[in-house]
């Protein structure tokens, strides 16, 4: 009964602040675009992805696109890359459309960004892009390992991070998910939770694959996480693992926000420990819709 209680509570936020969120994107006309209105053109380099359809009870916050070849896809407040190397953050062409490419090379300081080697996106300062305790969210994402080595025994089995939920005030992420030698994983660091969401993606290395998190945040254990992926060759998403009954939102320092990032963070990888110099990843149609 508590917790049915504490669920109608956040519903009854999540619906206010919707409203106002809304009326915030409707200013943006023509730089936050409408999911659904356009279909996405963007895909294996040179063929074009299969359309997407509409998720049922979803209302659109924030779509980056990229379609007008911008590193900030002409939102203002995207945070680009603070990498300093040139090529740490591009604009690529994909199909008859564009995506953004983040590269990160180990041992070059030219790519080290917030004292560790990483080249990101983030939403930080975009007000559509903020997660609050009491949201109910749906994000997804295509990305496309780019020439990608793939894992063989005896190589380092350090993973790389390519998608963050993110506690803001330089705390750990509520989730992300990562490469692990050639498997793709879900993460929650602090709940100590890990799911494998692709088991093997080296036959798909320069092809678009597809995923979706659906997020309750929460600051109580009545939130929780949805994982979903479409492979090339699906033409919907399969549910991969589901977390109910946990705290979403629990930043080790105080905050009362978060927010998305995606691109290339390689923690605890170097040159020295046999990783790979050089990695590039593409992401396209970045997508938070309200689920309340």
């Amino acid at each position: 009964m508590v917790n049915e209680q504490r669920r109608t509570t956040h519903r009854s936020t999540r619906k206010a602040r919707t409203r106002v969120r809304t009326a915030a994107a409707a200013g943006l006309a023509g730089t936050l675009t409408i999911v659904g209105l356009a279909t996405a053109q963007a895909g294996q380099e040179d063929k074009p992805r299969p359309a997407k359809s509409e998720p049922k009870g979803a209302s659109p916050l924030l779509n980056v696109d990229y379609k007008d070849g911008s590193l900030n896809s002409g939102i203002p407040g995207l945070t680009t890359t603070h990498a300093k190397a040139k090529d740490a953050s591009s604009v690529v062409k994909s199909g008859d459309d564009h995506a953004i490419a983040h590269k990160v090379t180990l041992g070059d300081p030219d790519y080290v960004s917030d004292g560790a080697p990483r080249s990101e996106s983030a939403t930080n300062d975009v007000p559509e892009g903020k997660i609050e305790v009491g949201d109910e969210h749906r994000y997804e994402f295509d990305v496309l390992l780019k020439d990608w080595k793939t894992y063989e025994s005896g190589d380092s089995d350090s993973g790389d991070i390519i998608f963050q939920g993110k506690h803001a005030g330089g705390n750990k992420p509520s989730f992300y998910l990562m490469t692990k030698r050639n498997s793709i994983a879900f993460r929650s660091p602090l709940l100590n939770l890990q799911a494998t969401v692709v088991d093997d993606f080296t036959s798909h290395v320069n092809q678009w694959m597809s995923f979706r998190v659906d997020v309750s945040w929460t600051k109580d254990k009545t939130g929780y996480y949805k994982i979903s992926t479409k492979m090339p060759g699906e033409s919907d998403f399969t549910l991969r693992k589901t977390y109910d009954d946990v705290q979403t939102f629990h930043p080790e320092n105080p905050t009362e926000f978060g927010y998305l990032k995606w691109g290339l963070y390689r923690p605890d990888e170097s040159i020295e420990n046999g990783d790979v110099p050089t990695r590039v990843i593409y992401h396209d149609n970045i997508r938070i819709e309200d689920l309340s």
